[in-house]
């Protein structure tokens, strides 16, 4: 912000702004980011000589080798346009100071109430123990409602001098304009491949367009993570990589569902198609040639990552039998011979979740805190870092519980989101909650539960090991009639009574877990459209997917995140596009220009899955909510290069609008005539 107004409405806010003029000398906007990585090119920020904010490059084995060994070289240029996270609230804040105590409150909508307090009280010098952070019910985030905002610190500033609440909530047109972007890349890929369908090794160009500033995630992601990923889930031992992260005229780019992922799906995927094109295979039998089979798992990538668990061909098979795979080629060929475009898109993808490992993060910000309190009514209390927004945390977290304590669901009230309740949380991102948080509620548990057992065997007069936790009730072994109640073992722990041994009065544990991996979702994918030949118009008939995200606590939220997570990804393949004009202003600024997906848009989705246990954790989960996203955008895109193929298309960048598609057909049947 450049100014900022405080006024007592809405209304007379507004009317105050338009009495102050601010007058701009005009610059060189610098909006292309391979453009901007040119020397000689206008400076986003002429103080530092560049505008190269990343600049990184690195080889696993021995790519020239496995290039000069080669039978052939694909190569594409992949472009990823910026896409604009919508939840359904924005942003927003209020403030509010208590001099005469020097607390401050603020409630926030953020995915990370621990972290803006943190942060808020370090730029402000105020101490953390005098702010408190809510940020209850948060309508949505997908990744832009981690950062902390200028917004954010504007009003805690505020109304620390006006001594009055302040509030701070942003329009739609705002939030289009001044919340993060995602995405927004342009990558080189050349592959070397040999005539058996073997992929050889791959040289990796890649451009991240940060906007006018940048954050540490978005570093982390131009310098590391397509590159690390850029194998998926195949045998690639020769790599030699370049990535750029430049600075534009532009909002900045931060977390969005599927950050760091997305990326390595989609050149993978297309590399896979680009060489089963070049040699006449069926793309699947490419990718089955190329994956990393099961029992070679956990493996470990020449970049470093390490796979924990899964079967990736055992994932294709079932996706490919789901949709009927043969019998859709059989009935390609028919249509096409009656003049219609049908397309078959496959795309697998593996992602990182679980974030947190200490060898990537600090300790302050790799794990989850956990408190789990039975009260002495034998209600229990859990308390949670990590804050939902729309996933279903509660219901799952109670499940957790229950199932280690045996206590039925509405004894259980989860609490979140409240930094006096909560006093130390990473939040949510990155698939982490039930993978983090959920394990630090399993220690958590488990730690009450041998408390309890104990304080159990003191009221049955029985030694610890002769005591069994059977439908809420402790009992002596082998004489179920023989039993005391949570309630009873709390009103124990709570009352006047010594407890046996060196007990400590309550019945509570706190954990904070971290985890020392990541874990490695997976999935497959099958879609199906038509082409119209005359408009270029996609038409998504079909899509069919199977995941594994290890352990699966509760089918029915799983169900709704793969849903959601398909949206967006036919949103980033179809539809979806932050559009710039030459001066770096944003034209696709409202839900008039910016298209995102309806209802009737979407097919209904086939989903099935499978469970192979994670053994980075004590749940075996490894997150889902990212992977559907991720994998949407190369399976539709594979599906419509497929369906213009023999018209001599090879590819098509997203989003796949209608004239996109139609100038496609157009500059394969120009390119064939002019040929020929």
């Amino acid at each position: 912000p450049v100014a900022v107004v405080l006024a007592s409405s809405i209304t007379a806010a507004e009317d105050a702004l338009e009495l102050i003029d601010v007058d701009y000398d005009p610059l060189p906007a610098v909006v292309d980011v391979e453009a901007a990585a040119e020397d000689g090119s206008p400076l986003v920020h002429e103080e530092l000589g560049t505008n190269l904010s990343v600049e990184a490059s690195g080889t696993a084995g021995d790519p020239d080798q496995a290039f000069r060994q080669a039978d052939g070289v694909v190569s594409a240029r992949l472009v990823e346009p910026r896409l604009i996270p919508n939840p359904m609230e924005s942003r927003a804040v209020v403030a509010s100071y208590e001099r005469g105590t020097g607390n401050m409150t603020m409630w926030l909508s953020t995915q990370t109430p621990h972290l803006e307090r943190n942060f808020v009280a370090q730029v402000l010098g105020f101490p953390e123990n005098k702010l408190r952070v809510l940020s209850r019910d948060v309508g949505g985030g997908f990744g832009c409602k981690i950062d902390t905002y200028p917004e954010t610190l504007i009003a805690a500033i505020l109304a620390m001098r006006s001594g009055r609440p302040v509030k701070w909530v942003e329009d739609r047109q705002e939030h289009f304009t001044c919340t993060i972007h995602g995405r927004g890349e342009v990558q080189y890929i050349d592959a070397a491949y040999s005539n058996d369908g073997i992929l050889l090794g791959m040289r990796l160009r890649y451009y991240t367009d940060l906007g006018a500033y940048s954050n540490g995630g978005t570093h982390a992601v131009a310098e590391t993570s397509t590159p690390s990923g850029a194998q998926g889930i195949y045998r690639v031992r020769n790599l030699a990589w370049t990535t750029y992260g430049v600075f534009t005229n532009k909002v900045p780019v931060g977390p969005y569902r599927g950050y760091g992922q997305h990326a390595t799906a989609y050149l993978i995927e297309r590399v896979m198609d680009l060489i089963a094109r070049a040699l006449g295979m069926d793309p699947v039998e490419v990718r089955r040639k190329n994956m990393i089979p099961a029992e070679a798992l956990p493996y470990r990538t020449p970049m470093g990552r390490e796979y924990d668990s899964g079967d990736y061909k055992a994932a294709l098979d079932k996706v490919l039998e789901l949709a009927g795979y043969q019998q859709l080629r059989e009935e390609q060929k028919r249509l096409r011979d009656q003049g219609t475009l049908m397309g078959i898109g496959v795309a697998t993808n593996v992602d990182r979740s679980g974030f947190g490992p200490p060898s990537v993060l600090s300790a302050r910000q790799g794990y989850e805190s956990a408190i789990v309190r039975v009260e002495s009514t034998g209600k229990v209390t859990a308390i949670t870092g990590s804050s939902p927004h729309g996933q279903g945390h509660e219901t799952v977290f109670s499940q957790i519980i229950c199932d280690k304590l045996g206590v039925p669901m509405e004894d259980v009230e989860v609490l979140y989101g409240d930094t006096a309740v909560v006093p130390q949380g990473v939040g949510t991102r990155a698939s982490r909650s039930l993978v983090v948080g959920g394990s630090a509620f399993v220690e958590a548990s488990q730690i009450v539960r041998e408390k309890a057992t104990q304080i159990a065997a003191g009221l049955l007069r029985v030694d610890p090991q002769h005591v069994t936790l059977q439908e809420g009730r402790f009992c002596v072994e082998d004489i179920p009639d023989s039993y005391v109640t949570w309630a009873d073992v709390a009103r124990e722990a709570y009352g006047p009574g010594a407890l046996p041994g060196e007990l400590t009065k309550g019945l509570e544990a706190t954990v904070y877990w971290q985890p020392q991996d990541y874990t490695y979702p997976y999935s497959a994918n099958v879609a199906t459209v038509f082409v119209d030949k005359d408009t270029g118009h996609v038409q998504l008939r079909d899509y069919f997917y199977v995941d594994d995200c290890g352990t699966v606590i509760n089918p029915m939220i799983v169900e709704g995140q793969i849903h959601g997570g398909l949206a967006q990804g036919i949103g980033a393949a179809l539809l979806e596009q932050g559009v710039f004009d030459s001066n770096g202003q944003l034209v696709s600024g409202s839900f008039m220009d910016y298209a995102m997906p309806k209802a009737h848009q979407l097919p209904d989705f086939t989903l099935e899955g499978m469970q192979t246990p994670s053994p980075h954790n004590p749940l075996g989960a490894k997150g889902m909510g990212e992977s559907p996203t991720v994998a949407a955008v190369p399976a539709i895109v594979n599906a419509v290069v497929d369906a213009l193929s023999h018209l001599g298309v090879i590819h098509v960048d997203i989003p796949l609008t209608p004239e996109k598609v139609w100038r496609a057909m157009q500059d394969a049947q120009d390119s064939f005539y002019n040929e020929g």
